[in-house]
């Protein structure tokens, strides 16, 4: 980005940037929070280091850009449930958000992002890998890409957070109310971003069930393919997590991957969700 206030650090040619220079504790100018949009909207996901935010400083942070979702499956902090905990233990093996997604793609109106701060991060591993879907998108062929633009798909949280679901077991005392896990959306394939109107693959591995109007069983090889294209390494970000870091990503843009590598450790992360708009 040109003429900013801040040092912009790009993670890679495709995703992600550092942002350097700026106390996320301290109240933000509308200039300075116009800028940390622009740098959202132009590299997906933007990283922070060293910031010391109590509770209210995160959620003061968060609602400078978008009223707060609060999470209706995560368990949340303390006195503050617009605070949503992702926390492994040291007897736990199944993490939270352990391979591609994007957050909220069940919801008519999918979340604009999300602000994951770190409070406890384990010696070594934890990484998050980010990966953009409008690159993604970019590197298709035209016969794809047209064969794309024509089709929606089917996006459900039942299968994830419900109660039959294997994963709702497996995190069982950090995700919860399955009874609440009845959302199913239907979206564009190839979404316009709503800020920036650049064109985006909509689809992950996680929520996507299939292609409206197909089977599952129709819709699996296309998926399939498009899972491992968007999942390359040349459209990728890899963040090592220190505390006090933060990853601000936009769900319209990117994918994320929580790398569950760091068993017998103990990680506690807090996010707070933005709420979006429809897409289309």
């Amino acid at each position: 980005m040109r003429n900013s206030r801040f040092e912009i650090r790009p993670s890679s040619p495709t995703v992600g940037a550092e942002i350097l220079g700026v106390d996320l504790a301290q109240p933000l100018s509308a200039e300075e929070t116009g800028e940390l949009r622009a740098a959202l909207n132009e590299y997906g996901v933007i990283f922070f280091r060293d910031q010391e935010l109590s509770p209210e400083q995160h959620i003061a942070f968060a609602e400078r850009f978008a009223p707060i979702n609060v999470n209706r499956f995560f368990r949340s902090v303390a006195d503050h449930p617009q605070i949503a905990e992702v926390r492994k233990e040291p007897a736990q093996t199944t993490n939270i958000g352990g391979g591609w997604h994007t957050d909220h793609s069940y919801d008519r109106a999918p979340a604009l992002g999300s602000i994951l701060l770190a409070r406890e991060v384990p010696e070594h591993g934890g990484d998050t890998m980010f990966a953009s879907m409008h690159h993604a998108y970019e590197a298709l062929s035209d016969g794809l890409k047209r064969t794309l633009e024509g089709l929606r798909a089917v996006h459900s949280s039942r299968h994830v957070f419900g109660a039959a679901a294997r994963y709702a077991r497996d995190t069982a005392g950090r995700i919860g109310n399955a009874e609440l896990a009845t959302q199913d959306a239907v979206h564009s394939v190839v979404i316009r971003h709503p800020e920036t109107g650049r064109k985006t693959l909509y689809v992950n591995a996680a929520f996507t069930l299939r292609f409206e109007g197909w089977t599952d069983e129709e819709s699996k090889p296309l998926l399939d393919y498009l899972y491992a294209h968007a999942a390359q390494p040349q459209f990728q970000t890899r963040f090592q997590w220190r505390k006090g870091s933060i990853a601000f990503w936009d769900n319209r843009a990117t994918w994320h991957f929580a790398i569950n590598d760091y068993h017998g450790e103990r990680r506690l992360m807090h996010r707070i969700t933005l709420e979006g708009v429809p897409l289309s």
